[in-house]
This record gives structure tokens, C-alpha cells and sequence, in this order.
């Protein structure tokens, strides 16, 4: 299952690239891509598994940068 984002008011290359490889870290991930020049999250992973890694990964955003809006793209 692919899910996509937009990550409004990411401000920081190096605080992108963070999110990536925590969210990659997450059980049942696949893929997870953070573009901070598109504000985009794309995230592959195992179908049962998505609704606890997209609530996961809406942790490790708001842990880097609170300020950061998710939103499905």
C-alpha cells in the first residue's frame, strides 16, 4: 500500500531527511521518502500495517518539527 502526504511548513533539508530515516525505521515500512523541495511523504509499506505506521509517522513529524502541517496529498 503507497500512502501520500504533503508536509506544509517543513523548513529544514537536514530535518527532512531525519523524518526519512525514522519513518523507514518503523515496522512494516518498505519505503518512506521525504522531498523537502515538493513537501511530499510517500510511504510503502505492508497493508495492515499502515493505519500504526501512518499515526507513527505523524509523531516522528511533530517530534522534529511541531510546526510541521500533515496532509493527505
Amino acid at each position: 500500500m503507497k500512502k501520500k502526504f504533503i508536509l506544509k511548513g517543513l523548513g529544514c533539508a537536514n530535518c527532512a531527511a531525519k523524518m526519512e530515516e525514522a519513518i523507514n525505521k518503523l515496522d512494516g515500512v518498505q519505503e518512506a521518502t521525504v522531498n523537502f523541495f515538493t513537501q511530499k511523504l510517500t510511504i510503502v509499506g505492508e497493508d495492515d500495517k499502515m493505519p500504526t505506521i501512518v499515526e507513527e509517522s505523524k509523531k516522528i513529524i511533530k517530534k522534529i518539527e511541531p510546526q510541521v502541517v500533515r496532509e493527505k496529498a
